[in-house]
Order: structure tokens, then C-alpha cells, then sequence
């Protein structure tokens, strides 16, 4: 897919879901197609290689979330795989301040090429467990939001995210099919780590792309310093 192709239809696609993209932001977003795809014959970064594929599922699928993040916040992207919410967040406004978390070293080896080529600044990429980096005080309560997509259940992702929220702080959740039935395994989780509910959204990606359910959470107290358990615990054991 040439580049031309490729901004008619990513532009179609926003347009379908109200956002809005520039000729500067499609640039990347194509630079960023390629840089996955080349990588992707060397590492598995993603199942989805068809350009029309990645530009939905991918792409827009991560920028929905955009109405609910405002300009000039900290961002942490908790297990962010091949950059996912987090570097098209960042391409689309530059003004968050963004950090790229992820347990595999040879992701995050593609996502150090990827923000080098794409020119992203204000970008920090961690190799890391969140368990272990949601106890050391640089990171701890020190974002605006904590974001992650497509990670783990509901009840074992809040303990991820939620330490790393600033107080005032969102939490914010990219969920599937099966997110009503994850709030209400959840609901132990919310209570232990003091967070409340707020929005949630049912959205359909374009095409027959499925749907998307974004779940934020706010968060007004410190999290108690036992969160997050151990490594591997809050999977083997959820809250």
C-alpha cells in the first residue's frame, strides 16, 4: 500500500469514528505501518500484517481514547506490546508527555527504532515488569493517566495501572467484547484500590472490526503501598 492509499483510507476510517488527521500525522502513522511490518518478519510484534487491518485495529482502535486524555498530560502505556495505545497517542498530539512499558526486551529494542525514526520526543521506554516499576518513586503516582490495551482481565490490569496514577488521576481501559462481564469480576479490585467508575463507552470499530468498550477510572486517594503485589501475583491471584 502506497502512501496515498494508505491516507485515504486511514482518513475515511477516522472520519467514521469524528477524528481528524493531518498530512504530517499520516506520515508517521505510514512510517510507523512499515517499521512494524519490516520488524515483524524478525520478532512477532502483531498477528494483524494486512495494512487495512492495522490501520483499524491498530491505529484508530488506539486513538479512540483521545477525547479522554487532555493535551499536555503524562501518560504511562502499561504492556504496550508494539507501541499500542501509546506512540499513536503520542503522534497524534505531541504535547503528552509519554512512557512505553513492556516485560520483552526485543519489543522494546523495536520500540527504541520507532520513536528514533518517527522523531517522537518526551518519550521513555522501560524493559520491565509493571509490578516491580509501580514500586520505584520515580514512576509511582507520577501520571496523569495509566492506559493499557488488550493486557489482561479488568480485575488483575486495575493493579497494574492504578499505582501509577497521579491522585486526581485516570485510569483508563481498552476492553472487548466481554468488558461487562470483566466490571463485574472487577468489582473487589475497584473497592481494594479505591478508584471509582466513570465513563464507559461502547464504540464499534470501522468496518467489522468488533467493538471496543473504553472504561476510565478515577483515582482521589494514595494507593496503599502493598499494590502491586509481587511479580506474578496479581495474575495468580486476582483481587
Amino acid at each position: 500500500m502506497n502512501i496515498e492509499e494508505f491516507s485515504n483510507e486511514f482518513v475515511e476510517q477516522a472520519k467514521k469514528v469524528g477524528i481528524e488527521v493531518n498530512e504530517k500525522q499520516l506520515s508517521k502513522f505510514y512510517q510507523y505501518m512499515n517499521l512494524l511490518l519490516e520488524w515483524n518478519n524478525k520478532i512477532n510484534l502483531t498477528s494483524i500484517t494486512d495494512p487495512k487491518e492495522i490501520i483499524t485495529k491498530h491505529f484508530i482502535d488506539s486513538i479512540l481514547v483521545l477525547k479522554y486524555i487532555n493535551p499536555e498530560s503524562t501518560i504511562i502505556d502499561v504492556g504496550t506490546g508494539a507501541g499500542f495505545p501509546g506512540i499513536p497517542l503520542k503522534i497524534m498530539n505531541n504535547s503528552y508527555k509519554v512512557t512505553l512499558l513492556d516485560s520483552l526486551n526485543k519489543r522494546t529494542i523495536f520500540l527504541n527504532e520507532a520513536v528514533e525514526k518517527l522523531k517522537l520526543e518526551e518519550v521513555e521506554i522501560i524493559h520491565g515488569r509493571a509490578e516491580e516499576y509501580a514500586q520505584n518513586t520515580k514512576y509511582r503516582e507520577m501520571y496523569d493517566y495509566a492506559i493499557s490495551r488488550a493486557v489482561a482481565p479488568l480485575n488483575v490490569l486495575l493493579e497494574y495501572l492504578v499505582p501509577y496514577t497521579k491522585i486526581n488521576g485516570r485510569i483508563i481501559a481498552m476492553k472487548g467484547c466481554n468488558a461487562e462481564e470483566e466490571i463485574k469480576c472487577a468489582e473487589n479490585a475497584i473497592k481494594r484500590l479505591n478508584i471509582f467508575p466513570r465513563e464507559k463507552e461502547r464504540l464499534e470499530l470501522p468496518g467489522e472490526s468488533g467493538e471496543r468498550y473504553i472504561l476510565t477510572f478515577e483515582k482521589n486517594k494514595k494507593t496503599e503501598k502493598i499494590y502491586p503485589r509481587k511479580a506474578g501475583t496479581p495474575k495468580k491471584k486476582p483481587l
